[in-house]
């Protein structure tokens, strides 16, 4: 009113002195139409007013009146908010430089902007206004007005400078003060800001919105009991958000005086700021609950500190670990000990930590580290531990019980620290056995033999002199090996082992070895009558019993055993009854003989000894005299098995009787017939030099020789030289000088590659090269023997070639040759070799129906031995994973986990873990997964695949800090297992996610 009132009286100051020249009615009535104008501006209908003002800006003439009006337009473009306003202000600005409303424009447009909360618009428009135009009382509400903006726009140092300004005004003072306290109070600077807070309530009174702030300057300054009374006193009146943050200064005030029971229901009542809280809440609360001792719901609070990186943090996972072992949890323990221990912040709680996740390495296994590496680490680290000494024994302990036996043997013998020979004595034995079980029995007997020199324990004096005899056996040194035998029978502690009850059977193998029967025999049945319940091992003996007493000549005693052998259950009978008729013959039991044997194809017709039967068969009958019936058994043997090594011979003999009974003309067919249909074999070989006879006594002369030279493998011209030459190879081959022998095969096959000896050539040429491991050389030598008609060295030649294949990982090359050695073969381990290794080369060749198949056919031998039936079985169980039928997988695992040791051990153990996992049972994958830590320690990849699962099986248990915890450790820890690694990263990645919705500690927060 006071501008329009002022206005006026210049509009009729200023008619007045122009009235009498001027006046018109078209001006009074522009000046009406401003006014009006005006009036709507005032009473803030800017819309309107604008349009006015636009309206006169058109019409009007007189420039003053010009730019008032574009001042308007702008200033109500501003006020409603309208796109371009303020580049319509600063139009106005530039285009009228003289207006007496330029610098008010600038300042009405910040004030309005300020008013509205829009404080970046309200800087940018006040920095333009010129501060020297302004009255006393326009200077403090700008200043006032600056320094609130800068706040607002976090610039506080600027917001200081502007609130000093107006810290003495009577109107603005006591806000700038307030301002500024909060400003020191944010910067934790609470004495200023406790001074300034005073000095406000000194001028206005006490302010409800001062009583925070001064408890908690006081909690920050350490005036607990101050805090705690002045948050007290508010607490009834705050407002829900006040109450939560109150509530959390009194319950950290009374934290900080260690009165944890009173802390308790207020740190409870706290919710966090914006709905989250942070680590230190967490710790917080945690802590008092474990000084309540309730552990529980101190594991549930300090469990959600994830990814804390300071002292608070450390504190916390040591009390964790504390907690976890009061409740049993020791997995757990681990975990939070081992975070402890890898921060330094507080010395004594990492040197705590490193002892205790020491100790629990050893007790419950460690998937992240061997336990002797961290038992090892946290010795070097404090060499002065006052338990260094029962760390040091623990050290050797857990070399132990981690089957990591050649580490402790490195410790053993390079630090003479260690002086405990029975440990020593221990450890050598141990690993010892694990070389032979990897095959190096060399040094399995030097490990042996170390463990013997200590000779501390009687006990595993006696086992090293067992397993050292086993060792020597099997790299045939059988001298040594009854020597060492003997020295384990005379020991004191050997008749308490286990391994005694073996002792027999095997001093019985080493005798047979010697081809000292009658010392044999007298093991074997030593062995039998011991009440062994190893049936497949006792009808061995009984079996082998009967070959020493067969070698002997004393045949009665030797069929006993083999009907003994025959009476076993589950037993393979066929080797005994066949062995049991051949003895028929030699006491003069012929007829009982060709009795057993002709009732042998029918009783067996699956065994491989059916050939044999029939042959042998046909011998006897021959040698008894009844030649047709000995034809008819060869004649039986070619048309039920022509495939067999024998087809050749029965025709053979065969003929030799056409030939003795003066049938030559029938002799000489079936001899020329064994030339062409077997040629290169001895058979072969045979035949051609018995039908030369015939032409010879015929006086055919020349019809053998063009009969001749059509073999391909026969030249009458040089037969002798032919023969020649294979003799001298053979010769160097017999006295073992392999280079040389290999220089002449190769030189015979140059000079006669359809030589009458060729498939022999080929064949010796074969196993000399495999002999120096150039596997790839073996291949032309043993196909050319396998793809002729069938001999005595086809079975070999397809178990060399398939072992060569598989070497080369040439899967699809094996699978044929397997097949054919599993059908042809006539002793049993070709056809568990044949049959096992088909059943992994069509797992390679991922044909899975075909892999598991034949797993299931090696498990039904009788004869296999656990680390075939752990193959079987493993293979049965990836083929299932493969085709997604996890129920089968799982049953096939829990049968390897029976007999399995090594990586497939660990195998099993992991997948044990996984279908408990699937199947809702944390808690159980948890125990599977440490067990597999613990026993299993060496096998990284499998640990770090249970270190994920155990992740995810806390995550379903309520506890976020133990699978985010393991799984940065697989992170880190496990970079050679690319795969585990990024299934841990997606992992963690999906926790936190989660986590962060109530956690503010966690990043990105």
């Amino acid at each position: 009113m006071i501008k329009k009132y002022v206005f006026t009286a210049l509009v009729i100051l200023l008619t007045g002195a122009t009235a009498a020249a001027q006046q018109t009615e078209a001006f009074t009535n522009d000046l009406a139409k401003y006014d009006k104008a005006l009036t709507l501006y005032n009473s803030k209908q800017y819309l309107a007013a604008q349009t006015l003002f636009n309206e006169i800006k058109q019409e009007t003439t007189d420039p003053t009146i010009e730019g008032d009006c574009a001042y308007y337009i702008a200033n109500a473009a501003v006020r409603l908010n309208q796109s371009g306003a303020d580049a319509r202000m600063q139009k106005f600005v530039e285009e009228y430089p003289t207006s007496t409303k330029r610098n008010s424009a600038y300042k009405d447009v910040a004030d309005y902007y300020f008013e509205n909360g829009k404080y970046s618009a309200a800087k940018r428009w006040y920095e333009q206004v010129d501060i020297s135009r302004l009255s006393w009382a326009e200077m403090e509400k700008y200043n006032f007005n600056m320094g609130y903006t800068h706040l607002k726009t976090r610039s506080p140092e600027e917001a200081k400078v502007y609130f000093s300004r107006v810290r003495n005004s009577e109107k603005y003072g006591a806000q700038a003060k307030y301002y500024e306290g909060f400003m020191a109070y944010e910067n934790d600077d609470y004495e200023e800001a406790s001074q300034l807070f005073e000095e406000v309530e000194a001028e206005e009174g006490t302010r409800e919105d001062l009583s925070y702030f001064k408890a908690d300057l006081n909690f920050k300054q350490g005036n607990f009991r101050e805090a705690i009374r002045l948050a007290e006193e508010q607490l009834p009146t705050a407002n829900r958000n006040e109450q939560s943050e109150l509530n959390k200064i009194i319950g950290e005030s009374y934290f900080n005086l260690g009165e944890f029971d009173k802390a308790l229901p207020y740190l409870k009542e706290y919710k966090g700021k914006r709905g989250k809280w942070s680590n230190t809440d967490y710790y917080q609360l945690g802590y008092a609950y474990y000084k309540q001792g309730d552990f529980d719901n101190a594991i549930s609070e300090f469990n959600k500190i994830i990814d804390g990186k300071n002292s608070v943090a450390q504190n916390a996972y040591y009390h964790l670990a504390d907690a976890y072992l009061q409740t049993g949890k020791k997995q757990e323990a681990l975990n939070a000990f081992r975070n402890a221990y890898q921060m330094d912040f507080e010395p004594k709680i990492k040197e705590d930590s490193g002892l205790n996740y020491a100790k629990l390495s050893y007790e419950i296994g460690n998937a992240y580290e061997p336990a002797p590496q961290a038992i090892g680490n946290y010795l070097e680290a404090y060499p002065n531990a006052p338990q260094r000494q029962q760390l040091e024994n623990l050290l050797i302990d857990s070399y132990i019980t981690s089957k990591n036996y050649k580490a402790a043997m490195d410790l053993l013998e390079s630090n003479r620290n260690y002086q405990d020979q029975e440990a020593y004595q221990k450890v050598a034995f141990y690993r010892g056995i694990e070389l032979y079980n990897d095959g190096d029995y060399q040094e399995a007997i030097a490990n042996f033999e170390k463990s013997l020199k200590a000779s501390a324990s009687p006990e595993f004096t006696a086992r090293a002199l067992y397993w050292k005899a086993e060792s020597e056996y099997t790299i045939n040194r059988i001298d040594e090996a009854l020597l060492t035998f003997k020295q384990f029978e005379q020991s004191s502690a050997a008749r308490s082992l286990p391994e005694y009850g073996d002792l027999a059977y095997n001093l019985g193998y080493a005798y047979f070895k010697k081809k000292n029967y009658d010392q044999a025999a007298s093991y074997f049945e030593r062995y039998v009558k011991s009440g062994s319940n190893d049936n497949v091992r006792k009808a061995d003996a009984y079996m082998r019993l009967g070959d020493s007493y067969f070698i002997n000549s004393k045949y009665w005693p030797a069929m006993e055993a083999y009907n003994e052998a025959i009476a076993m259950p589950g037993v393979e009978r066929d080797y005994a009854t066949f062995q049991k008729a051949i003895s028929y013959g030699f006491v003069d039991r012929n007829a009982q003989k060709i009795e057993a044997l002709s009732n042998f194809a029918n009783q067996f017709p699956q065994s491989s000894y059916r050939d044999d039967a029939l042959y042998e068969l046909g011998n006897t009958y021959v040698a008894t005299g009844d030649n047709e019936r000995g034809i008819q058994a060869y004649d039986r043997l070619v048309r039920e098995i022509p495939k067999s090594k024998f087809a050749a011979k029965s025709q053979l003999k065969k003929a030799l009787i056409y030939d003795n009974t003066g049938r030559s003309d029938e002799a000489l067919r079936l001899f020329k017939s064994v030339a062409e249909n077997y040629p290169g074999t001895p058979e072969g070989v045979q035949a051609v030099a018995s039908a030369k006879l015939i032409y010879i006594d015929n006086g055919q002369v020349d019809a053998y020789g063009r009969w001749a030279n059509s073999l391909d493998y026969i030249s009458v011209e040089d037969s002798e030289l032919d023969d020649a030459a294979f003799s001298s190879a053979e010769k160097q081959l017999v006295g073992s000088n392999n280079p040389q022998a290999i220089q002449n095969f190769e030189k015979y096959l140059r000079e006669y590659p359809n030589g009458q000896r060729a498939m022999e050539a080929h064949f010796y040429l074969g196993q000399l090269y495999f002999g120096q491991n150039e596997y790839l050389k073996t291949i032309p030598h043993y196909k050319y023997v396998i793809e002729k008609e069938r001999s005595e060295f086809t079975e070999q030649a397809l178990a060399r070639l398939g072992q060569v294949y598989l070497s080369e990982r040439k899967y699809a090359e094996a699978v044929p040759v397997l097949q054919r050695l599993e059908n042809e073969s006539d002793i049993p381990q070709n056809t568990i070799f044949a049959q096992s290794n088909l059943m992994k080369s069509y797992y390679e060749l991922k044909q899975y129906d075909n892999a598991v198949a034949y797993a299931e056919k090696v498990l039904a031998n009788s004869k296999i031995d656990n680390n075939v039936k752990s193959d079987a079985q493993v293979i049965i169980a990836r083929s299932a994973m493969q085709t997604g039928n996890e129920r089968r997988a799982a049953e096939a695992y829990a049968e390897v986990s029976k007999i399995a040791t090594g990586e497939l051990g660990a195998e099993a153990l992991y997948y044990d873990a996984y279908f408990k996992n699937q199947n809702g049972d944390y808690k159980g994958s948890n125990a599977s997964v440490q067990k597999l830590a613990k026993d299993f320690s060496g096998y990284k990849e499998y640990g770090a695949k249970g270190l994920v699962l155990m992740a995810k099986n806390f995550y379903e248990l309520k506890d976020a800090y133990q699978a985010t915890y393991i799984l940065d450790n697989v992170i880190t820890n496990f970079t050679d297992y690319p795969e585990v690694v990024a299934e841990a990263r997606q992992e963690l990645a999906r926790i936190k996610a989660a986590e962060a919705q109530t956690n503010s500690s966690l990043d990105g927060n």
